[in-house]
């Protein structure tokens, strides 16, 4: 199965790491609606294709990750384009999405771009990146899931001041909050993330969707309910083929091979 070719992105997998580049360079990467839909139909394609493992999401250029939504679009978005909501269904498909996610952020994170970033499992920033929340300076506020899911990286009392404010963080910032999970020099960015997903891949598939699935539920649930969750996942997975390989292969002292079963 092969990924379908995008407008906007640019696709290229190996050792399956599909790396997703947003190639809008000349308007910093900005996200319009045809952004959305190439991701969308992206995403629909790797979840069936088992020669990708991870996904890593990157902006093409030396700028910009991605600089939020097109504004020439959202000068005429309405009451019922916030309800239609397109960007967040998009992002929230991305935190759902069964394999790992890593946002390779090269550049400006900002709006949209930083909300894309935040849906990934692991934000890896190089040390030219930027983030902030800058809605409210046009006089809206962060409408794809940025006034969730910051607060629940970085506390809600930073978050609040961080979207009022509309400042932007610089890398060291975003790795002393917790906004991102290492930061590393621009020419090593694409490898850091590479080689983190490599690590993930050699993992059994069945834990790491499940461990993923259980983290992201118990954020929503009382400690107790995430519990419950994880015992569930747990006897699932004590079941399976890979527990009995992986469990043989650490006694045989072997590189396990694993079949997500």
């Amino acid at each position: 199965m092969t990924l379908p070719d995008t407008s906007t992105l640019d696709v290229d997998v190996s050792e399956r790491i599909a790396v997703v580049t947003i190639n809008r360079p000349e308007v910093r990467n900005s996200l319009s609606r045809q952004v959305l839909d190439d991701l969308n139909a992206v995403l629909a394609r790797a979840e069936q294709d088992d020669a990708i493992g991870a996904l890593v999401f990157t902006g093409a250029g030396d700028k910009a990750f991605a600089a939020g939504a097109d504004i020439t679009q959202l000068q005429n978005y309405t009451p019922a384009s916030a309800l239609e909501s397109y960007m967040q269904r998009t992002y929230d498909a991305i935190e759902r999405f069964g394999k790992p996610t890593i946002a390779a952020v090269n550049g400006y994170a900002l709006g949209g771009g930083c909300e894309l970033a935040m849906s990934c499992d692991i934000r890896i920033a190089s040390t030219r990146a930027k983030f902030g929340l800058p809605e409210p300076t046009l006089g809206v506020l962060p409408g794809a899931g940025g006034t969730q899911r910051l607060g629940r990286l970085v506390g809600v009392g930073r978050a609040i001041e961080m979207i009022l404010t509309g400042r932007f963080a610089d890398a060291d910032e975003a790795l002393r909050i917790g906004l991102v999970t290492s930061v590393v020099e621009p020419e090593e960015l694409l490898a850091a993330a590479r080689s983190t997903a490599s690590t993930i891949l050699s993992k059994g598939p069945l834990a790491v969707r499940l461990a993923k699935l259980v983290v992201r539920t118990g954020l929503d649930a009382d400690q107790g309910t995430g519990l419950v969750v994880e015992r569930l996942a747990q006897a699932l997975l004590y079941g399976s083929s890979d527990k009995a390989e992986g469990t043989e292969a650490f006694l045989d002292k072997r590189t396990p091979e694993f079949k997500g079963e």
